[in-house]
């Protein structure tokens, strides 16, 4: 049904499919009635997890924006190239941000304009905001945007402790960030709105 582990998923949709096949697996339904329905509900957790803002589920995105017969098709380009990392929003993180905000490499080809508060909990001008955005490098961006790291109003970077290998990705407790005021209105949205794994610390 699936190679690989579970949580590797980051499409909504396709969890949902999965999930609704392995429910129906006998072994599923055995262990999941001895265990009071824990495994159900491990699923369903993930699954709002996903929906909220773990997913990659760009072309879901894309599809709302096209559709959104409220924005003009300026809106809509610059939308869209914002969703892809493209566009308006990184050039305008980039103003900000001359390098990766927590590591300081500069070579911004290889850095991702990473936002703050989730693309699918943001209003489409904090979609473009530059304000809403971090200059990562991919590793980071990419633990952030899981929920595996997070930061403090200090700047000072939590790990989660379910990020057992972060040392191997080069991400360490004593990472920090310089933030702005006007990062925190983010920040404090991101921590609260989004299920950040590192909230466990």
């Amino acid at each position: 049904m699936i190679s690989g582990s579970l949580i590797a998923l980051t499409s909504s949709s396709a969890f949902g499919e999965l999930s609704q096949l392995i429910q129906e697996l006998p072994v599923f339904k055995e262990r999941n009635a001895r265990g009071h329905h824990m495994y159900s509900a491990t699923l369903s957790q993930y699954a709002a997890y996903l929906a909220s803002n773990g997913g990659d589920d760009v072309q879901d995105d894309l599809e709302q924006i096209m559709g959104d017969l409220t924005t003009t098709p300026t809106e809509k380009t610059a939308l869209i190239k914002s969703r892809i990392g493209q566009g308006t929003f990184r050039d305008k993180v980039l103003l900000h941000w001359t390098c990766c905000a927590v590591t300081g490499f500069s070579d911004t080809s290889l850095l991702v304009a990473s936002h703050i508060k989730p693309w699918k909990n943001s209003t489409n001008s904090e979609r473009l905001d530059q304000w809403n955005g971090l200059l990562l490098s991919p590793n980071l961006d990419k633990a952030f945007d899981k929920g595996f790291i997070t930061f403090d109003t200090g700047g000072v970077i939590s790990l989660s402790p379910l990020f057992i290998e972060a040392d191997k990705l080069g991400i360490t407790s004593s990472m920090r960030i310089a933030l702005k005021p006007e990062h925190e209105k983010y920040m404090g949205t991101c921590r609260s709105g989004r299920p950040h794994l590192a909230d466990a610390n």
